[in-house]
């Protein structure tokens, strides 16, 4: 039986670890018409996903360290398991495309601040606001940008906490401060997002049943959150984790 005080947060990698000779491949295989890759720029994209990945792995290991530390002083995981992803190609282009933005190196940097990713599945909603700030509190993290969908839910019943973070990647170059998006969520919340994200892009139903189960999918949103307050009040009373409800703060 392994001792619970060395178990640690299960990660997922929705992605292989990164391949120069992959991308370069992927990149000059694509047919852009609005845009030109030559050799230098392909050498510069695959460098900058290095780095978007090297800030992903920083960001997990901070998060799984303070798992560590919560089990340490209150008996507790506030993190039941991680997902860790980096943008494919296809989608970084798409979404330059759909925002009417150069396909470029420049463009990525100066308006997408979702390319590295993680999703961090907390037990508890406390978990989720004690984790967050924690990590949002160290001296070498910045706080770009905080929605905090919790308190304020989107109309279809969405939930999480999202949080987009700087850490810094040092390279020879230096310092190089990355963004990386953080998703914090309860166990419930990701079940909900995961069926309704299923629900969403299911678009062989007709409408009347699409538009019925989303309306469903509302209600079980609402009671999913009755539940969660109901169960968090017991889990208060009988563990003695911090309890915090304060939503991060992006960095002066």
């Amino acid at each position: 039986m392994v001792p619970a005080a060395i178990i640690v947060a299960v990660i997922l990698d929705r992605h292989s670890r990164l391949s120069s000779a992959d991308l370069k491949a992927r990149l000059k295989g694509l047919n852009l018409s609005d845009s030109i890759f030559t050799a230098d720029q392909i050498t510069e994209f695959v460098d900058l996903m290095q780095v978007y990945e090297g800030a992903m792995y920083e960001i997990s290991t901070k998060l799984e360290i303070l798992d560590n530390e919560f089990q340490v002083r209150f008996a507790h995981d506030p993190i039941h398991h991680m997902e860790r992803r980096l943008k494919s190609v296809n989608s970084i282009i798409g979404k330059l495309e759909r925002k009417g933005l150069p396909i470029a190196v420049e463009s990525i940097k100066d308006n997408l601040f979702d390319v590295a990713g993680i999703r961090v599945i907390c037990n508890y909603r406390d978990d989720v606001y004690s984790v967050s700030n924690y990590l949002s509190a160290q001296s070498d993290i910045q706080v770009l940008r905080v929605k905090d969908y919790i308190k304020r839910p989107k109309q279809n019943g969405y939930r999480s906490l999202h949080v987009i973070y700087a850490v810094p990647v040092f390279l020879s170059s230096g310092a190089h401060y990355t963004p990386v998006e953080v998703q914090f969520r309860t166990i419930a919340m990701d079940y909900w997002a995961s069926l309704e994200h299923a629900l969403r892009y299911k678009t062989d139903l007709p409408d009347a049943r699409l538009s019925e189960h989303s309306q469903t999918l509302l209600d079980c949103a609402r009671s999913l959150q009755n539940i969660e307050v109901q169960m968090q009040n017991i889990h208060r009373d009988i563990n003695g984790a911090p309890v915090v409800e304060q939503t991060p703060k992006t960095t002066d």
